[in-house]
């Protein structure tokens, strides 16, 4: 059942932090993705030109590292943002067999317009608590994730 009503699921069930968790994954999922849509653009847009922000410049595979998506999805995400022209890719002067990616000035003013959205986003979702409850809950799920990371490293 994809979307159960909340007073027909089992007690066993809605007790369950792993069914809890999975979702409100997929509604935060849909409300991620209608927000970044409203501005033209997708998860992995928005998750490249972060990582070019923060990192500065880098290869296409280094970019797939640090932002956890598969190259060959890089790299079509990467064709999209750079007609958009908000990434330049530039041959790499130590080694000419691979692209150097950099965000633009126009790159940047969309990761902000992006991250206005998804502020906007954040707040719908996380609607019934409060600043000091966000935190931890945040705080919390960080955790939660840093373990399972370190794990499956």
């Amino acid at each position: 059942m994809e979307n159960p009503e909340p007073d027909l699921v089992p007690t066993r069930l809605a007790g369950l932090p792993s069914w809890l968790i999975t979702q409100t994954a997929v509604r935060a999922g849909r409300l991620v993705a209608d927000g970044l849509a409203a501005a033209d653009a997708r998860g992995y847009h928005f998750r490249l030109l972060a990582t070019l922000d923060e990192f500065g410049p880098a290869s296409q595979a280094a970019l797939g590292r640090r932002s956890g998506i598969h190259v060959s999805d890089v790299v079509a995400a990467l064709n999209e943002l750079a007609e958009r022209e908000f990434v330049v890719r530039a041959p790499d002067p130590a080694d000419r067999r691979r692209n150097v990616v950099t965000i633009t000035a126009a790159g940047r003013r969309q990761l902000r317009r992006l991250e206005k959205r998804l502020a906007a986003v954040q707040d719908e979702l996380l609607a019934p608590l409060t600043p000091d409850e966000r935190a931890d809950l945040t705080r919390l799920l960080a955790r939660v994730l840093a373990h399972h990371t370190r794990l499956s490293v």
